[in-house]
């Protein structure tokens, strides 16, 4: 596998496992908080390996959004839905803050976007592997 990939792939596998455990211990508000932020920083990784491994399949993705879908045309993510709600997320956490939108995106990530990310990561480690 080429450095960069596997690069990525590498720093996603960190913040996403930083992520898990975030989410497994959260209990008050201030680490709920903490897990926020993690889901913001594993979204960036997510999109810009996905990114990586597209330019590498020889696909051109500029944007987050030109990313998932990308992807998602190829077949890595099967859940577009998700990944774009995960987006239009992590774009509200960046710019508008109140209680109980930190309380909703936090059981989203909880709830489905934890696993969603690990599929994808999944599929990554695939791709990663039979390239080479």
């Amino acid at each position: 596998m080429k450095e960069e990939p596997k690069y990525a792939l590498s720093k996603l596998e960190d913040a996403f496992i930083k992520l898990k455990e975030g989410v497994e211990e959260a209990e008050d508000e201030l680490e709920k908080d903490g897990v926020i932020q993690r889901f913001e920083f594993t979204f960036e990784l997510l999109w810009k390996a996905l990114k990586i491994f597209l330019q590498d399949s020889g696909i051109e993705a500029k944007t987050p959004k030109g990313s998932l879908k990308e992807a998602f045309k190829i077949g890595w993510l099967r859940e577009e839905k998700v990944f774009l709600d995960m987006l239009e997320d992590r774009n509200r956490t960046s710019h508008i803050y109140d209680k109980e939108t930190a309380k909703e995106i936090f059981e989203r990530i909880e709830g489905s976007y934890i696993q969603a990310i690990e599929k994808i990561f999944g599929e990554l480690k695939k791709v990663a592997l039979e390239e080479g």
